[in-house]
């Protein structure tokens, strides 16, 4: 399954006018980069991959609708899974975004 060119879409007017914007296919979807560091990415699965600090990991885990990554059997610290019934609005995208964008944007740029 390729990944949902809509919601890459969506995700692109989230980042409009971002510098240093790139976009790589990446883990079968669709991977937008801020500075050469993946924020989101649009999955082959269905909803978006979000990298997040992995110190807020568990948080976020137990307060919102995310789960795991888990990639080859094993679980990705840094990211999480959000469906996509859980970014129907642009609301709900927006703020899952900003949480990639923003831990995107501490990272030295590659």
């Amino acid at each position: 399954m390729a990944y949902d060119e809509d919601l890459a879409e969506r995700i692109r007017d989230v980042l409009l006018g971002e510098p240093e914007l790139g976009e790589q296919k990446m883990f079968g979807g669709l991977a937008f980069l801020l500075g050469g560091n993946m924020a989101v990415c649009a999955s082959r699965e269905g909803g978006i991959l979000v990298r997040i600090d992995p110190a807020e990991r568990e948080h976020l885990l137990a307060t919102t609708a995310a789960f795991p990554m888990v990639m080859g059997g094993r679980t990705m610290k840094g990211f999480l899974r959000v469906e996509p019934d859980d970014l129907r609005t642009e609301e709900q995208l927006a703020a899952w975004v900003e949480r990639g964008r923003s831990y995107a944007r501490r990272l030295p740029a590659k």
